[in-house]
């Protein structure tokens, strides 16, 4: 049996003090950007707080409100990332260097909160059930307790996808879910999906 020496103890117990203190730091930044994000009707989806040796890293994340389409442009997220900036400059209890980056969330995003599902209502969505098959289907409706989607049955390479019955899933047994990036199939009349995917938008910042 191995036996931890007491430097490794005391090493993961500095550890474990250190993310400690970069959570609360997130919560206290996360608390007082909040009403510069309200101002520019954005949703703060995110604080984390990074540090590596002397440099720290301040990673905001930000959204539209869940009942808007469309994604976060880089004018909004360059105009967010002056006044994050300033807001943080006016911290009166530090003064110690950071960058700051600012950025959406972007497709590849886990879909964990029911606000996520709603923001992609008619996107082509993967979900991984604790239990049971993947399936991969277009998310028609999302309530407070789960989803329902019309599946995408299995179909020969170069044909055209087959809808199933529409399939309602709570929360509760989905394991994760991730937005699908479309394109469209050569018989189709409209063009790709891909420009109603949200990219991944990022800002940053640096201060002294």
């Amino acid at each position: 049996m191995a036996v931890r020496s007491g430097n490794e103890n005391h090493a993961s117990t500095r550890r474990s003090a250190s993310e400690a203190e970069l959570q609360d730091e997130a919560q206290r930044l996360r608390t007082r950007l909040k009403p510069v994000v309200d101002q520019h009707n954005l949703y703060l989806e995110d604080v984390e707080v990074r540090v590596a040796g002397s440099h720290r890293t301040v990673h905001v994340v930000v959204d539209l409100p869940e009942e808007t389409t469309g994604s976060v442009g880089f004018d909004l997220i360059s105009a967010i990332s002056t006044d994050l900036s300033t807001a943080m400059d006016d911290l009166e209890d530090d003064d110690r260097p950071y960058n700051l980056e600012v950025s959406s969330p972007g497709v590849s995003r886990p879909l964990t909160e029911p606000r996520h599902w709603r923001r992609n209502v008619g996107r082509l969505i993967e979900v991984k059930p604790v239990t049971g098959d993947v399936i991969l289907g277009r998310l028609q409706d999302v309530s407070d307790t789960g989803v329902r989607l019309i599946p995408q049955l299995p179909v020969k390479k170069g044909m055209k996808p087959k809808l199933g019955d529409p399939l309602a899933l709570d929360f509760s047994r989905i394991r994760k879910g991730t937005v699908q990036v479309e394109f469209a199939h050569p018989d189709d009349d409209h063009h790709d999906d891909t420009d109603g995917a949200d990219p991944e938008i990022s800002g940053a910042v640096h201060h002294a």
